[in-house]
This record gives structure tokens, sequence and C-alpha cells, in this order.
């Protein structure tokens, strides 16, 4: 078990989930393969979950984040458009400024943490 206390940032507005780390690991994947089928497969997701992700974030931003070629194996693909890099990179640079600002707290809330924590509900508040 990893026993490094971390932050996970979620952007929402209101209670409209808008961005998270799914998202930008999606985003990141399709960059590297090209494809959202591909992709998905590399995060271990079924196409229709990435498919439905990819449509979420493109209706929720100002254009796209994705820009998806239809035609199948060998003749289409999905490339991470100018505006999806600039979102990524607004994500990440929210995710280390807020890593920087917990710094003492986290560690604080950690060292009061059990040294064998019993394991997470599913559904769980946090």
């Amino acid at each position: 078990m990893n026993t490094e206390a971390r932050i996970r940032i979620r952007v929402q507005l209101g209670d409209l989930p808008l961005f998270g780390p799914g998202k930008a690991a999606l985003l990141t994947a399709i960059d590297e393969v090209g494809s959202i089928a591909g992709a998905a497969r590399a995060l271990g997701m079924s196409y229709r979950r990435a498919w439905l992700l990819v449509d979420s974030m493109n209706q929720n931003f100002t254009g796209p984040l994705v820009a998806a070629s239809p035609g199948g194996r060998g003749v289409g693909g999905s490339r991470v458009t100018d505006l999806g890099r600039r979102v990524l990179a607004a994500y990440h640079a929210v995710e280390i400024d807020a890593a920087r600002a917990a710094g003492k707290p986290l560690a604080d809330l950690q060292a009061m943490v059990a040294a064998e924590p019993g394991p997470s509900v599913a559904g769980e508040p946090e």
C-alpha cells in the first residue's frame, strides 16, 4: 500500500463534474496513442465510457478538447486540440499549486492516520 498522502483535484461547476484525474488521464492517453479506442484500452476502460467522457469534455468547454476523425481501424483517429492542451496544462498547474499549498497541513493530517488504516468502503463519503 502506498502510504504517501496526496491530493486529487476535481474541478466542478456547481454539481457538474467538469474535469479531474480521470479525464486528464484520458486526454493524455489520447494524445499519446492517437485514438479514443486505443486510449480506452490503455486505461482499462470501455470505448463507450471513453467516448462519453470525451463528448462531455467537448460539450462543457468553449470548444472541443478532442477532435475525432471517424473511419475505424487504420483510417480514423483522434487528436487533442490546442484548447485540450491548454485545459490539461491549467489542470496540472492547479494540481501543483494545491500540492504546494497543502504541504504542511497534509503532512500533519497524515501524521494522525492509524499505522495500518482499514480498507475504504465503496460509496463512503469523504
